[in-house]
């Protein structure tokens, strides 16, 4: 596993960090609510969705909720550059969004802001029996590089899965050894078959004995 480690770093290694050109923000935004909240939560986050579509500079607002636990939502923004961002920030709706979210939340939100790192760069298609991936990886910042090397190698190969409309990676800004990996599966089949290629358990392998934290792999529907 270590040879094979090494093996990417010299095929895709300089390419792994070539980021320069991208000024987009990514932004993962995880929401937990109260159970007897969901279908308020649902109306509230739409509603945030679609008023957030409207400011200036941003490129995308994706909303997924967890199949295991439906109270659990993510939200995956896409924003041109750090000043469309910070002026959603300060926007009215995302103000009175979070202020409304506050009185039925589980607990706060958990916002983490990133940069590009493997985006994908196909046309994005909407489908309701997709099944959408986020998960969060977490290695210690010595093994940063490694990390980098195996992820960028693990989403050019699973784009080319059967089944695969969407996979990419960003890397945090504030901590460069926490990434956040978003797929999206054309159906539950499609994922499962993704999860026995000998890729993606190869690079399980190879991570494995870096990481900082349990990996992080839930699975949700799309609102």
């Amino acid at each position: 596993m270590r040879s094979m480690l090494l093996a990417l770093m010299i095929m895709i290694g300089p390419a792994a960090s070539a980021q320069t050109s991208d000024v987009s923000v990514y932004v993962a935004t995880y929401i937990d609510v109260q159970l007897n909240s969901t279908d308020q939560s649902i109306a509230l986050i739409k509603q945030y969705r679609e008023d957030s579509r409207m400011d200036r500079g941003n490129s995308s607002v994706d909303v997924v909720q967890e199949i295991a636990r439906p109270n659990r939502f993510v939200i995956i923004e896409v924003w041109k550059d750090q000043s469309s961002f910070e002026a959603h920030e300060r926007a009215n709706h995302t103000v009175r969004f979070r202020e409304r979210l506050k009185a039925i939340h589980n607990s706060p939100f958990d916002q983490r802001v990133h940069h590009g790192f493997a985006i994908d760069q196909r046309p994005s298609t909407a489908d309701r029996d997709i099944v959408s991936v986020v998960t969060h990886v977490d290695v210690p910042p010595q093994r940063k590089d490694e990390t980098e090397v195996l992820l960028k190698s693990l989403a050019e190969q699973s784009r080319k899965d059967e089944g695969n409309v969407r996979y990419e990676v960003v890397q945090q800004t504030a901590s460069r050894n926490h990434f956040t990996v978003f797929a999206v599966w054309k159906g539950r089949k499609a994922f499962d078959s993704h999860e026995m290629k000998p890729h993606t358990r190869q690079f399980r392998e190879a991570l494995g004995p870096m990481l900082g934290a349990p990996y992080d792999e839930r699975l949700y529907s799309a609102l």
